[in-house]
């Protein structure tokens, strides 16, 4: 008997279920890359995978409308669906697009981490506000998402009660930014830099 047969029950039940499932999961993951890539700015490559996205979804859709009676086909379809999603988005944070602006509010000398961050050639800017309970400094600072946690690692280190926010950008015009890429080994402990006491 011809595997591929459309009698075969190894075929329908489990080589079509496999096929939707993973053409899924390839097709939504697609399209979560390329929202994001459209809302970070990337617009060549988007239209590319819009039609990658579209032709995959349409020959899954078509494998579950030509046999509407198999509800393997439907779970698989939905499954594929929800995996794809959590797919995509592991794949866009390792992938670790476009910048982020990091809003850092503290009540303490900002000096030394303001070194640190320059020395690393960030350029930081700061401002000096007034808070609920007095004084306090504001720091700016743009920087690549692949570059994000050990920035925050660094702020954790100088001040562990700071208060930051985090907020993609899309566009980012003039200014200076790294002329190499920084921050792009492992947290390291930067306590010692900033005299803090355990």
């Amino acid at each position: 008997m011809d595997l591929f047969s459309m009698d075969n029950s190894i075929y329908v039940w489990v080589i079509i279920p496999l096929m939707l499932f993973v053409a899924r999961i390839l097709d939504v993951s697609i399209g979560t890359i390329r929202i994001i890539l459209i809302s970070k700015g990337y617009r060549n490559i988007a239209p590319f995978l819009g039609f990658m996205e579209a032709f995959i979804w349409v020959t899954a859709a078509g494998l579950v409308m030509s046999h509407l009676n198999n509800m393997f086909y439907y779970a698989a379809y939905a499954g594929g669906f929800a995996s794809g999603t959590y797919v995509g988005i592991w794949l866009e944070e390792k992938l670790s697009l476009g910048k982020v602006i990091v809003r850092v509010i503290t009540n303490r000398d900002a000096t030394d981490l303001l070194e640190h961050l320059r020395g690393e050639e960030f350029a930081a800017t700061s401002l000096d506000a007034e808070g609920k309970y007095g004084p306090v400094k504001v720091l700016f600072l743009i920087c690549n998402r692949k570059s994000l946690m050990n920035v925050v690692s660094t702020i954790k280190d100088y001040n562990p009660k700071a208060f930051y926010t985090i907020e993609d950008l899309r566009y980012v015009s003039g200014g200076v930014m790294p002329t190499k890429s920084v921050f792009a080994r492992k947290p390291r402990n930067t306590k010692k830099a900033f005299n803090v006491k355990k």
